[in-house]
Parts: C-alpha cells; structure tokens; sequence
C-alpha cells in the first residue's frame, strides 16, 4: 500500500510540475495563461484585503480571512516568480553571446523576467495594485517578443476560453 501511495504522489507532481528533465515538452502559452490566472488572484487578494482593512473593527473572522488572503497573494506573486525563474529563464530563454545573432533579444527577454520577478516581489510585499497593472504590461511585452505570429494566434484563442 505505501509504493502505490508514493507511486501516485510521485506520478502526480511528475505530470503537474515541469521539471528541467531534458524532455522537450513545453507549452509556453498555458504558462502565459497561468501566470495572467495568477495575477487575476493577487488582484482579487489585494482589493480583499483592502476591503477587510478599511473597515472600522475587524472581527475575529475578519482578521482570519485577512492572514488567508495575504498568504495567498504572496503564494501566487511568489509562483510568478518561480515561473519566470524555473520555467523562461532556466528552460526556455537560451544564453546567447554578445557575437551572436540573437543577443540583443536575449538580453531584452532576460530583462523582462527579471522586471517580472521584481515587479512580483513587489506585489508581494504591498497592496499597491499599480504594481498589477506594471506586471499585465511586462507580461504583454513578454508575449509580444517571445512568441512568434502562430504562438500568439494561439495565446489569443486560448484567452477566449
């Protein structure tokens, strides 16, 4: 009973988490979608705990749903975080050399994760939704230099569902 239970636990979070396994399996626009849903859930994080806040007395109910919510705003910046480190800038975003054709849009995506990875740390430590809007648009600029035309037709279709 303990291998099926390990087994299980383990096939899961193989087929869930993309590893750095060398496997060629990547689906960058599910990524884009994921990180969009994550920002969807800091936005909804924030504006709760502004609400919770600006009440006059907090109840002990209060007070509890706003420890939940600020947990899972930093939950869900902290993945962005992990996506753009683990996923675009471990996996997908390969180094070129300052002699290559390529560099300079290397150099450009390699910035745009890095103002990602700081615009989502900000996130986490306010409740400044300026910093929501500033990461929507570095996640457009992403979009717009990562994907060709035939990825971004399919990042359009998917956003419709």
């Amino acid at each position: 009973m303990n291998k099926n239970i390990f087994f299980c636990i383990f096939s899961i979070s193989f087929i869930f988490a993309h590893c750095q396994v060398p496997c060629g399996i990547y689906d960058d626009v599910r990524i884009i979608i994921e990180i969009e849903e994550h920002i969807q859930t800091i936005d909804k994080a924030m504006n709760n705990i502004l609400n919770i806040t600006l009440k006059n007395q907090q109840s002990t109910q209060d007070m509890n749903q706003l420890i939940r919510w600020i947990n899972t705003k930093e939950d869900h910046a902290q993945k962005i975080q992990d996506i753009s480190m683990k996923y675009f800038l471990a996996q997908r975003i390969k180094p070129k050399q300052s002699s290559e054709q390529g560099y300079l849009r290397y150099v450009d995506l390699t910035l745009l994760c890095q103002n990602i990875i700081y615009t989502s740390m900000k996130a986490k430590q306010t409740v400044d939704l300026s910093y929501l809007d500033e990461l929507k648009i570095l996640i457009d600029g992403l979009v717009k230099l990562y994907f060709d035309e035939h990825g971004k037709e399919h990042l359009k279709e998917l956003r419709k569902k």
